[in-house]
């Protein structure tokens, strides 16, 4: 294998460059792609690449793979930065790939940061990839969909990087510790739970992370016995946090979820910021806190407001695209938003009960009335029989039985007066009204 590069005139040092794994045993993080036996880990260790595209957060190995994969093929590896290059050097790429595979040989083209090139640039590309004359791996942060050329991203197939969890962190950090290629022949001396606070306050980015410990041990004590103490007031000035508010997975985490929680249920806006600000500055996956307001956008408010779901769905997505910190104000327009709706807990409440039925009655048959009847057996079984298609019906509306005999006349959803839920237990009660005259005929 021989590479070329026109991004990397020099090898720079830094403690993230030094730990780079050199294969996939010492790659971490991203096991729904590496496990062994997964598409990807088959991909690279059989050397059969074709073209693709990685695409997740900074500092979750997408670089790392690309150099992996430069490691382990018997074709040409070109490493190519779509900041540093032009049209001019994708010309000559093109060109020395041409003349390689007049001689049998393969090219793989690796783009680091794709979604930087412009359309012309990508579609220079386009060609060289229809014929194999290269195969394409690129590089992105951003969502391929919009920032690749249909075209071409077509021919490739897109990968997802998910950012890396605390634990994966915390691994790689000791490792560095560990290895002779990072801090292996020192004395590092440290509290337990620092590689942990490292971790939570890297997010997920395995770069950072790398650095961040870095900056601590250059900044550290250094002892007569040759040892070098990091205690946490170097690492709140290192990061310019407090090193660590609150414990991700103890029972802290979970006070200050029900925190922001209540005081949204309480509509007192101020309260929900400030604890949402708590965590967040704490290293808080801002997706987690997402996934709460969701979950609060149906379960406090319902269809008092049906907006709030989709307000707080829009956040949980811009969460996605940006991640911290931009995504802190995008979490604080949702969470005053849910703050300051009115609150239904019917949605809920229906749920639970009818959860409680349904554990209870699980072998209740459906009412052959509304059953489906693909089969003429089934319709011989009287499958479907009496069954009245609302759409064709003058009210819209069919008088049939759908819930089971047992739980006839069993009500699950109790609408309230609040908000917008006003105007749907008026319409719950005209339509509860037709019936009862329907049934009375």
């Amino acid at each position: 294998m021989r590479q070329m590069s026109f991004s990397d005139g020099g090898q720079s040092q830094p403690l993230a460059a030094r730990l780079r794994p050199r294969d996939l045993s010492e790659f971490v993080g991203q096991t729904h792609l590496l496990g062994k036996g997964k598409v990807l880990y088959n991909i690279i260790e059989s050397d059969k690449i074709s073209s693709m595209v990685f695409w997740g957060p900074p500092g979750v190995g997408k670089t790392t793979l690309a150099r992996i994969i430069a490691n382990r093929t018997r074709s040409e590896f070109v490493d190519f930065s779509a900041v540093t290059s032009g049209i001019k050097e994708i010309r000559s790429v093109m060109q020395s790939a041409e003349q390689n595979g007049n001689f049998g040989g393969k090219t793989i083209l690796f783009v680091d940061e794709i979604h930087r090139f412009n359309k012309a640039q990508q579609d220079a590309f386009l060609p060289f990839v229809e014929k194999g004359s290269i195969i394409l791996i690129g590089a992105t942060t951003e969502n391929p969909s919009f920032e690749i050329n249909g075209a071409l991203l077509s021919r490739c197939k897109v990968f997802v990087l998910n950012a890396l969890k605390t634990e994966e962190l915390a691994q790689l950090l000791s490792r560095a510790i560990a290895d002779e290629r990072g801090f292996g022949g020192m004395k590092i001396s440290m509290p337990d739970k620092m590689l942990e606070a490292i971790a939570v306050f890297a997010n997920g980015d395995a770069r950072t992370a790398l650095s961040t410990l870095e900056m601590l041990v250059l900044n550290g004590i250094s002892r007569g016995d040759g040892s070098v103490e990091i205690t946490p007031e170097i690492l709140e000035q290192c990061t310019s946090k407090k090193s660590l508010l609150y414990d991700k997975s103890g029972e802290e985490h979970y006070n200050l979820i029900s925190a922001l929680h209540k005081s949204m249920r309480n509509s007192d806006p101020d309260a929900a910021v400030y604890w949402l600000a708590r965590m967040l500055e704490a290293g808080e996956d801002p997706l987690y806190v997402a996934r709460r307001v969701v979950r609060f956008a149906s379960e406090d408010v319902g269809l008092a407001d049906s907006k709030a779901l989709g307000v707080a769905v829009d956040a949980y997505q811009a969460c996605h695209f940006l991640g911290m910190p931009e995504c802190s104000v995008h979490l604080t327009h949702a969470v005053v938003y849910m703050s300051m709706a009115p609150k239904s807990n019917a949605l809920y409440m229906a749920y639970e009960s009818a959860k409680s039925d349904a554990l209870k009655q699980l072998a209740e048959p459906v009412p052959l009335v509304i059953r489906n009847a693909p089969t003429r057996l089934m319709k011989e079984l009287g499958y479907g029989e009496g069954y009245k298609y609302a759409h064709n019906m003058k009210d819209k509306l069919a008088d049939m039985q759908c819930l089971p005999d047992s739980l006839e006349g069993r009500q699950y959803y109790r609408p309230t007066e609040e908000g917008l839920e006003k105007k749907y237990k008026a319409r719950l009660e005209e339509i509860k009204e037709w019936k009862r005259q329907m049934k009375g005929k």
